[in-house]
């Protein structure tokens, strides 16, 4: 996919590539401060992408170009998933699928906790269970240009699921330090972007830092 040579601010209107109620939430919490005019796919009833890519980059790419093509505006998109270190960086880019109830059906992420906490037994896995989530934000132009940014947070799974809060894996993520999971965070805690420039807690926000820097 071409690159910048160099980069355009970004302004004015923009799609957020995602049909996830989850993730649109928190892009619109991470933009609201730059003064974008933020719709999102769905509000364009645009159609959601088959991710045939093979990494979480091609994915977030695939997303993206898609919208801003569809559209005619610069498009953000997210794919991120979680990876357990001892079923060998599973479900990763399959994160979401894990959680398919059906080839239509809605999406049931206590089914795929569950399935996690089965696929360690069955792998021999004793505490801690390592892993980290993984976000890569892409921002596409109509023309093609495309670029994306990754994130990284690292910690341990915990079960039972502890907080109602985030969505997704985030009940069984314990990030490293901390001692409260993602779902027991509100969300205005876990997306915050440090005024100091420091590293943000989770893994969208800290791949949003790198876009901002490059792009608001």
């Amino acid at each position: 996919m071409p690159v910048p040579e160099m980069r355009r601010k970004l302004e004015g209107r923009m799609v957020i590539a995602t049909h996830n109620a989850g993730k649109l939430w928190e892009m619109r919490e991470l933009l609201a401060p730059h003064g974008l005019d933020v719709v999102s796919a769905g509000d364009l009833g645009l159609p959601e992408p088959e991710e045939t890519g093979g990494t979480f980059v091609a994915n977030a790419e695939l997303k993206a170009l898609g919208a801003a093509q569809a559209a005619g505006l610069p498009a953000l998109a997210d794919d991120s998933g979680l990876c357990v270190e001892a079923l060998g960086g599973a479900p990763g880019i399959y994160s979401a699928r894990w959680a398919e109830v059906g080839p239509s059906g809605p999406r049931d992420f206590a089914a795929a906790m569950e399935k996690v906490k089965t696929a360690l037994k069955e792998a021999g896995a004793t505490p801690p269970y390592a892993a980290h989530f993984v976000s890569v934000i892409a921002l596409a132009w109509p023309d093609g240009t495309v670029e994306a940014f990754e994130g990284k947070v690292f910690g341990r799974l915990v079960f039972p699921p502890r907080g109602t809060l985030g969505f997704g894996y985030d009940p069984i993520f314990l990030p490293d330090g901390l001692t409260r999971t993602f779902g027991e965070m509100m969300s205005a805690e876990k997306q915050a972007i440090p005024a100091d420039g420091s590293l943000a807690l989770s893994h969208r926000a800290r791949a949003f830092q790198s876009f901002a820097r490059a792009y608001l």
